[in-house]
């Protein structure tokens, strides 16, 4: 997706902010087509925008004993990623945007969090608390470490997204600027900080981050990734 079109998706979409409401109690039966309705013998369930089932709550103050509402968001403009199809391990506690491509045997760990527009190439992995921005390209067999931060790209809309070439591991807690690309086969080190383009079979390291040497038979053992994780 281009900058555009996530512009234009999250001005023209509608605000919401959906809750779970469990009621000790009854409701009328004058329920919004959008809300969902699970009705026990002395409990209900809700589950719908806050908007319309605040009215049902004041509606039915009278025949409700007590209610508990579940709620992690406000107005917001775009729902997660359905993963019910994703050919891909992800972990509870991943947050995952709509309009994210993820690959075949990806593996998406806990706490990491991938915003519109990002792009994940097969078999790779995102590890533990890594933020993947906005239109982020990851291609394939890529490792992205613990804490790593891919910057995204949805203001300035000028900004080039980064691209994240074939068979790269980023280290844990490494950060790569905006508009970055990061050559085939390459190695970003632990905390290092990526502003300039890194061409393909580099080690870099630093801040910022500088080329330390080129990859060899060493760096390739120490960096190679465990299919046996991949599969499902």
């Amino acid at each position: 997706m281009d900058y555009k079109e996530i512009a234009n998706l999250i001005s023209s979409a509608e605000k919401k902010t959906p809750v779970k409401v469990h009621i000790k109690g009854s409701i009328d039966k004058r329920i919004p087509k959008d809300v969902l309705v699970f009705d026990g013998n002395d409990s209900v369930v809700l589950i719908g925008d806050y908007k319309h089932i605040e009215k049902i709550l004041k509606r039915n103050k009278s025949k409700i004993q007590y209610y508990h509402i579940e709620n992690n968001c406000r107005n917001s403009a775009i729902p997660l990623l359905d993963l019910k199809k994703i050919n891909s391990r992800i972990e509870p506690g991943a947050v995952i945007r709509d309009k994210v491509k993820i690959g075949r045997n990806c593996i998406i760990m806990m706490g990491a969090v991938i915003n519109i527009g990002a792009e994940i190439g097969d078999q790779s992995m995102v590890d533990m608390n890594a933020v993947i921005g906005a239109r982020a390209v990851v291609r394939k067999r890529v490792h992205i470490g613990a804490g790593a931060v891919i910057a995204g790209v949805l203001e300035p809309p000028s900004a080039r997204p980064v691209v994240i070439g074939d068979d790269v591991l980023i280290g844990a807690n490494a950060v790569i600027l905006e508009g970055v690309e990061i050559g085939r086969r390459s190695v970003v080190a632990a905390g290092a900080v990526v502003t300039e383009n890194v061409k393909p079979n580099s080690v870099v390291a630093g801040v910022p981050a500088k080329l330390i040497k080129k990859i060899d038979s060493k760096t390739i053992s120490k960096t190679q990734i465990l299919k046996e994780l991949r599969k499902l």
